[in-house]
């Protein structure tokens, strides 16, 4: 395991020229920010060119590791109080930040001491190895406090079946340039979030405009003070939070204004989860979208992650919703989709409106899925039963799992947006390991075939792929999340 950097984070000056500078094939100095704070680059850099007519250099020796862990599985039976528990909805606004580079909580955010090796020995001449019990948990469900009564599902609706013909795909976009901009959040980054909001690891960075002149940014789990590079977790552990920006100018990164917060310098966690694994392990949000002045978020309620890498397992998929700007948030329980023997679409979802409609696209949970598609007026949101889902050529109000996939190939952690007539598309490719973009004249397609905006040759861990709503013709600004960092970036393409 790598030592915690203990360097924190301000506004990354991850400029061109800081990383484009640098020679070829050379790995420039690690990125900083506008404080002068040290950060994280997600790309990988390949080694310098060998000369031809140099003697052969044989490979390095591997290090051997400082200790090997063994984890070891355990039955560990916990009891599970039902209904849900109300969320917490305390609130607090952050104090004016009259300096970026002020630390406006140091109580809570520095740290104090280094960490101790447990042994006493910080090098030992062969590696040690540790136990590292896990517990398989077995959730019993148990009778818990009453919760306050729901309001009805509202009343069915059958929105009859409405051809729904493809359109001609427009041509294949050019992706050019593609560069990082910015590093959005931890350590080093422009938004400094490890010492505003308690945010050192995080990802996503799904973004929607949430009102006029304003962008809201979903991540999904979120860990603070404990939070080690190389490693997801964390005793501060949030599922989800949210931040607001009203950054037009994204070309030297995407600065937020503020974040929902629950105490002094601590992003609240808006979608609760129980924590318990084989039960609901945590709550990632899928995508957001606004109608009037009532904000709308899809997420998923994940069951357990699985031992394959890239999967996981959901109870089901849902939307929420927040009349206060995303200050708080209502999990409908009449909307969601129930992930039937762990198979049913509509798991990991996106929702956009357009026209008269909000068009959802699906996926079944982990990264082996096809997309399908649904779409619901915009006054009938939370109402299931009007929604209706596109069936070879035909909108129909049949069952989620019938829709029939829009575009070949797997798909996985969608975005997509409307913009001027034209449909875009991104999404992880988890086949050739490699985000891409594909646009279309109408929901169902045709969508043009992928043009690859990031290649896991040059960002090895890099995965989701967010469109910013305000991108405009002929580039497009984009958030990745990378996996050692455990940090999201914002992104920019060149498309011709």
């Amino acid at each position: 395991m790598r030592a915690r950097l203990t360097v924190m984070g301000c506004a990354l000056a991850l400029a061109s020229s800081s990383v484009l500078a640098a020679p070829a094939n050379a790995a420039p100095p690690a990125p900083v920010n506008q404080c002068g704070e040290t950060g994280f680059d997600p790309k990988d850099y390949p080694p310098e060119p060998v000369d031809p007519n140099a003697p052969p250099v044989l490979p390095p020796i591997p290090s051997v590791p400082d200790k090997f862990v063994i984890p070891v599985p355990y039955p560990s039976v916990e009891l599970v109080p039902v209904p849900d528990p109300e969320p917490d909805n305390t609130r607090v606004d952050a104090d004016p930040l009259p300096d970026p580079c002020m630390d406006p909580c140091p109580d809570l955010t520095d740290t104090t001491e280094e960490p101790v090796d447990a042994t006493g020995s910080a090098h030992l001449p062969f590696p040690r190895i540790e136990i590292d019990p896990q517990p398989e948990t077995i959730p019993i469900p148990i009778p818990g406090p009453l919760a306050a009564p729901q309001l009805p599902a509202p009343p069915a609706v059958v929105n009859p079946a409405e051809a729904g013909p493809t359109s001609p795909a427009p041509k294949q976009p050019l992706v050019g340039n593609v560069s990082v901009i910015s590093q959005m959040t931890g350590q080093g980054s422009i938004n400094r979030t490890d010492k505003r909001w308690q945010v050192e690891g995080t990802d996503l960075g799904i973004m929607w405009e949430s009102k006029p002149g304003e962008v809201a940014v979903a991540f999904g789990d979120s860990f603070g003070k404990s939070w080690e590079y190389g490693v997801v977790g964390g005793d501060d552990w949030r599922s989800n939070v949210l931040g607001h920006s009203t950054d037009t100018d994204l070309s030297d990164g995407l600065t937020l204004d503020s974040m929902v917060q629950d105490s002094r310098c601590h992003a609240a966690e808006l979608l609760g989860s129980r924590k318990i694994k084989n039960w609901e392990t945590t709550v990632i949000p899928t995508s957001g979208f606004a109608v009037g002045d009532r904000q709308y978020m899809s997420y998923m309620s994940i069951r357990r992650w699985s031992v394959v890498p890239g999967m996981w397992w959901t109870n089901y998929g849902g939307i929420a919703y927040s009349d206060d700007n995303g200050s708080t948030w209502v999990k409908d329980p009449h909307t969601r989709w129930d992930n039937m023997f762990g198979f049913s679409k509509f798991q990991v979802s996106t929702m956009v409106p357009a026209g008269d409609f909000v068009y959802m696209f699906g996926t079944v949970n982990g990264r082996i899925g096809t997309v399908g598609l649904a779409r619901v007026p915009k006054d009938d949101v939370l109402n299931k039963t009007a929604y209706q889902y596109w069936v070879d050529g035909t909108w129909a109000p049949v069952d989620s799992n019938d829709a029939t996939p829009i575009a070949d190939g797997i798909s996985a952690e969608l975005s997509v947006r409307f913009h001027d007539g034209l449909w875009q598309m991104t999404y992880l490719d988890p086949i050739a390991g490699n985000i891409v973009l594909r646009e279309a004249n109408s929901p169902q397609g045709e969508w043009t075939a992928p043009s690859t905006l990031i290649r896991t040759a040059e960002y090895p861990k890099a995965y989701g792929g967010f469109m910013h709503p305000w991108s405009k013709d002929g580039e497009l600004y984009f958030a990745i999340s990378e996996w050692d960092s455990y940090n999201v970036y914002l992104m920019k393409a060149d498309l011709n």
